[in-house]
């Protein structure tokens, strides 16, 4: 069976730095930076101050007091992301073959907040009086069963869990499902909501986060002195089709998928492999499912978490992939302006990565300031760049080892 093409036909997000695709695009090519103090709680008492949270959201005003109440805060980043992607694509969802379309939704930790609410409760009530609400609320496939059910997709509804690879997961694996002949729909993306005492507690106790106190000095990728990465939240969500399909009903076009690769390094559950051995592995597998050559490869949405060891290592992975081509690369991590949406990450910079294709614009690395030998690439440092880009990759790499890198091309009739 000949592989069927599929492209991007609506997204949606809220974030750090937007709560449309178009504020967060605005955002991105201002270099704006998104990190704050924290807001949702007293920190007096813990060492990470800095995060980058979800601002002047009207969540009661979107999906209804009612229904948020019982939703877990990274199902309704996710459903409020979905609207708009759904409504952004233009899809006629009376006219749709519903049972050939589907939803895959990937949440990193799930529903954290409420796990802490409901054991807080539990502690001063007796188990037994938490909410009959409090299962589906923590399950990480939830937000995707909500989207499944608020549209009526009766087909593939799925969660990858692979932590920050999983957006990017979500969105190969959808790309796989229409490209494959499964479906010609899929909503897909990832969702997360993580600040909170006690997940910010255990990311700070494994030395994973900067205790930073500046923000323009906290998320600041490939600079010799990152110190950890900077806690975000948000959702991310792509409405992918199959060409034919999008085509009959006259759908616009932000960018085609065109290759994905996932693997695994099984070497350390927190640590990358040495020489970022598995990243380079995943992005030479995503180029051959592209079938392109790397030279013909012009920007990477780098995973750049700003840890001293992930951008050592994607750094040696991408020099390991590309070869003298790398020298040529652009190279940036919107993470410096966002943080680290974990299970929504990869999906976030999906949609940044197909308006950088759609518009000739390449985000910056903002807060750079000193350079380290071992990240020496142009990473667009402090300003996005105009450039006539058609294929740019974006990764993703997880605890557990998990590797994830998508390649889209440029959209031109």
């Amino acid at each position: 069976m000949e592989k069927r093409r599929v492209v991007i036909t609506g997204m949606g997000t809220v974030n750090p730095i937007g709560n449309t695709v178009a504020e967060s695009w605005e955002a991105v090519k201002a270099g704006k930076c998104g990190i704050a103090p924290i807001t949702r709680y007293d920190t007096a008492n813990q060492k990470v101050k800095l995060v980058g949270e979800v601002k002047n959201l009207d969540v009661d005003g979107l999906l209804g007091k009612r229904e948020s109440k019982r939703m877990d805060p990274f199902t309704r980043f996710a459903l409020i992301a979905a609207d708009q992607a759904v409504a952004d694509s233009g899809l006629d969802l009376e006219k749709e073959d519903l049972d050939r379309c589907g939803v895959l939704i990937s949440s990193g930790i799930g529903g954290f907040e409420t796990v802490g609410e409901a054991y807080e409760r539990g502690l001063a009530r007796g188990f037994d009086s938490v909410s009959p609400f409090m299962i589906p609320m923590i399950i990480s496939n939830m937000a995707a069963g909500h989207a499944a059910i608020r549209y009526g997709f009766r087909g593939m509804c799925s969660c990858v869990v692979t932590a920050c690879a999983g957006g990017t997961n979500a969105l190969g694996d959808a790309f796989r499902h229409i490209r494959d002949g499964y479906g010609e729909v899929m909503l897909c993306g990832g969702a997360e909501a993580a600040i909170t005492p006690l997940a910010m507690g255990g990311f700070t106790s494994m030395k994973a986060l900067t205790e930073s106190q500046d923000p323009a000095r906290a998320s600041i990728p490939f600079d010799a002195q990152r110190s950890g990465f900077v806690m975000g939240e948000g959702a991310g969500v792509l409405m992918l089709e199959e060409y034919e399909h999008a085509k009959s009903r006259g759908a616009k076009i932000y960018a085609e998928v065109i290759g994905y690769g996932a693997n695994c390094d099984a070497h350390h559950i927190t640590a990358p492999a040495p020489g970022g051995a598995g990243g380079a592995a995943c992005m030479t597998q995503a180029l051959a499912d592209a079938g392109i050559a790397p030279e013909e490869v012009d920007y990477i949405n780098a995973h750049g978490t700003s840890t001293p060891m992930n951008d050592a290592c994607e750094t040696a992975a991408i020099h390991s992939t590309f070869g003298g081509h790398a020298q040529k690369l652009l190279v940036s991590s919107t993470k410096s302006m966002t943080g680290h949406l974990l299970g929504a990450a990869g999906a976030v910079e999906a949609i940044f990565t197909a308006l950088a294709l759609k518009e000739g614009f390449v985000p910056a690395t903002i807060g750079y300031r000193e350079a380290d030998p071992a990240c020496d690439l142009d990473i667009v440092p402090n300003e996005g760049r105009k450039a006539d880009i058609r294929v740019a990759l974006s990764n993703s790499l997880g605890f557990g080892g998990h590797n994830a890198a998508i390649v889209l091309r440029k959209w031109e009739v």
